[in-house]
């Protein structure tokens, strides 16, 4: 492909891209401005007041317009970078977002790296010894994970190793110390995300050990893999330097639509283990209807 019909081809990508934003700020603002729930009430609590008060708490956050309205100012701000207004935090939501993303990103990236590194080495071993123990047992581990939900490997890893072996903290990221060294605050923090990131890693690694396996059985079986072993070459060489350098490419574009699925579900293992990111922030938002950064956080993952 030259360097003129790539450009092409971005360009079009983007411009694709954007009709499709449009219609996931469209139905994310219905959909959670549809949803039962005032945010007003929150706001005020149980303290007795006017409904001239009642009224004046929702001109000034724009909930007395009409939902067309509402909408219309809504993809005017989005479109001009304005993410509007936290009602729980009294502060922009784009501020409120980038306070929590070093969280996400941080168990993003350690999740993301362990799922990739364990997945392709156990799916290379699991195609190495096909049919023997050790396939089953991989197969059956990938199996496992693909199947078990998240929220419930979670609680099950708290339970036995925060809990009962205390080998890990149970939940938050970092310890209520305040004396800590730059390489203690980041041992802690690894410390605390090794639950968090395992859980959140199963998943994925089965879905790349399946994808390892079988594109490492088809490649194993290609001519120039039985040339290299004709010439001598060890079979330890053979799988890792030659077969594994072909069977992973598939996987690294499977790797990477999975990192939407990853995001979307980090929001289920913030909230099991505490981690105040994204994800958590979410959470947080709809049990208190804060609805811009619910619309934010949705638009955010979603993207």
């Amino acid at each position: 492909m030259t360097r003129g019909s790539m450009t092409r081809y971005v360009a079009t990508r983007l411009v694709q891209l954007v009709p499709v934003v449009v219609v996931i700020v469209v139905v994310n603002f219905l959909l959670i401005h549809l949803a039962p729930g005032d945010p007003t009430l929150y706001l005020i609590g149980d303290a007795p007041v006017s409904d001239e008060l009642v009224a004046e708490v929702r001109a000034k956050m724009g909930l007395d317009k009409s939902l067309p309205e509402q909408l219309l100012v809504y993809l005017a701000d989005v479109a001009r970078g304005n993410l509007g207004y936290s009602y729980v935090s009294k502060a922009p939501v784009t501020e409120v977002i980038l306070a929590r993303l070093p969280a996400t990103l941080l168990l993003m990236v350690s999740q993301y790296v362990l799922a990739i590194a364990a997945g392709l080495a156990l799916g290379v071993i699991s195609a190495r010894w096909q049919g023997g123990a050790l396939d089953t047992g991989v197969t059956l581990v990938s199996v496992i994970g693909y199947a078990m939900p998240v929220f419930w490997l979670g609680q099950i890893l708290i339970l036995v190793f925060a809990l009962q072996l205390g080998w890990f903290p149970a939940q938050g990221m970092l310890s209520l110390r305040f004396d800590l060294t730059p390489w203690e605050y980041a041992r802690d923090v690894a410390h605390h995300l090794v639950l968090p990131a395992v859980t959140l890693a199963f998943f994925n690694l089965a879905v790349i050990v399946r994808l390892t396996r079988a594109n490492m059985l088809q490649v194993l079986r290609l001519e120039y893999v039985l040339f290299a072993r004709s010439k001598g070459i060890s079979e330890r060489a053979v799988t890792w330097r030659h077969a594994l350098r072909n069977a992973v490419l598939p996987v690294v574009a499977i790797a990477a639509v999975q990192l939407g699925f990853m995001l979307s579900g980090s929001i289920v293992i913030e909230s099991v283990f505490a981690l105040h990111g994204v994800g958590y922030l979410g959470w947080e938002s709809i049990s208190k209807n804060d609805f811009p950064v619910v619309q934010s956080v949705v638009l955010f993952l979603a993207t």
